[in-house]
């Protein structure tokens, strides 16, 4: 079993902190196992609200919750909105001695709602599948090629976690898309999502997939909108600075996990994908996301000029700007394009995100960094930093 004492530690703190903690994430990512295991050896009253039982429990939900004390878990809250208004009636009274703890699956509108009824008495936090910081770099492979689902990583075959995968696919566009507002039945959501898988690592182009779809350019932003808001989807925006260069404006399009995105493009396992023309922006979106785990909280950009040059990703950290570019090759090297964005951006430094086991730099201002350093690169960045400021 893999012990996620990060995400327990961050949960604990916050119960400690506020009336109310509401862990969010995608479905199965392991909210509901993070529950139980943050509340061991605790007085804990668990309502599960996708069972009618419980539920009938919380028929009239002030009465049932006002006498408990201890730790209250509230699964799956979206099936019973209503509750937030009866949290923040519960969470102001003086003789409170509980804490609510609430998850929840579909998020957008379950985030706004929680937001915005239990202002100043929520703390949101978010969770999402397994990382390299957990499985530890040895397992980046199988992570990379499976994805950080928690039954698909640990799954006892590559078959057996593709199917996991794919089960997990069927029932988002059955059950979990008609909830959020997509007016699309399942197999026409099934050729979108597929669309998108197509995306992955480029420019959002909305005129294109609306022609594809048979739908407006407003109605296919939409839905990206809530795909990103469901965890399914990270939307990477441009850095727009104050540069004589005309910029890109365009968002760039991720699969937050890469194993939905094989299952998605028909990649069974790692030997397959290493012959697919995805490869390359699998290993992108893949690296990234192990980058933006390893540096929470930083501000994530991607640079693109029309003149043509990029920069995969920018991060915003301890007031400097540092610059990824993401390359599956064992030597990469430095390109015209890098050095024209670590001169533009005035980059503290440019690391080049590679499979390979060894760290060199590659020239002034740009190193290569193998994806298993990427669990040290806070310290690193802090480094380089105090480095430049010198």
């Amino acid at each position: 079993m893999i012990h996620r004492s990060k995400y327990l530690n961050a949960l604990q703190v916050a119960l400690d902190r506020s009336p109310v903690t509401a862990l969010i994430g995608p479905r199965q990512s392991g909210k509901t196992t993070l529950a139980r295991m943050v509340s061991e050896n605790r007085p804990v009253t668990f309502f599960d609200l996708e069972s009618p039982t419980d539920r009938q429990r919380l028929q009239n939900p002030e009465l049932a919750l006002e006498p408990l004390d201890g730790w209250i878990v509230l699964d799956e809250i979206q099936e019973l909105p209503g509750l937030f208004a009866v949290l923040r009636v519960l969470a102001d009274r003086p003789a409170n001695r509980a804490r609510f703890l609430i998850l929840g699956s579909v998020a957008p509108e379950l985030i706004r709602q929680a937001a915005e009824t239990l202002a100043g008495r929520v703390e949101f936090v978010e969770l999402a599948g397994f990382d390299l910081a957990e499985v530890g770099g040895e397992a980046a492979d199988a992570l990379w090629s499976r994805g950080g689902y928690p039954r698909s990583f640990l799954a006892r075959s590559e078959a057996d976690s593709l199917a996991w995968r794919e089960g997990f696919v069927r029932t988002f566009l059955e059950r979990d898309v008609p909830r959020l507002g997509i007016a699309l039945p399942p197999v026409a959501m099934r050729r979108f999502w597929t669309m998108l898988a197509h995306y992955h690592g480029q420019l959002w182009n909305a005129s294109e997939l609306a022609r594809s779809m048979g739908l407006s350019d407003k109605t296919v932003r939409s839905y990206l909108d809530i795909l990103a808001g469901t965890f399914m989807i990270r939307q990477l925006l441009p850095w727009h600075a104050n540069l004589a260069k005309r910029q890109v404006k365009a968002p760039k399009v991720y699969f937050r996990d890469s194993g939905l995105l094989h299952a998605l493009l028909t990649i069974p396992d790692r030997h397959a994908l290493l012959g697919h023309p995805k490869l390359g922006a699998s290993w992108e979106g893949f690296a990234l996301e192990q980058v933006l785990r390893a540096v929470p909280g930083a501000a994530a950009f991607f640079w693109a000029t029309h003149a043509g040059a990029e920069l995969d990703l920018l991060l915003m950290h301890g007031g400097r700007r540092f610059g990824f570019e993401f390359k599956f090759a064992e030597a990469p090297v430095a390109t015209r394009s890098m050095r024209v964005a670590r001169a533009d951006l005035e980059l503290a430094h440019l690391w080049i995100v590679h499979p390979g086991r060894h760290a060199f730099p590659v020239e002034e201002g740009i190193s290569a960094l193998p994806l298993a350093h990427v669990l040290n690169l806070a310290e690193t960045m802090d480094a380089e930093g105090q480095s430049v400021s010198r």
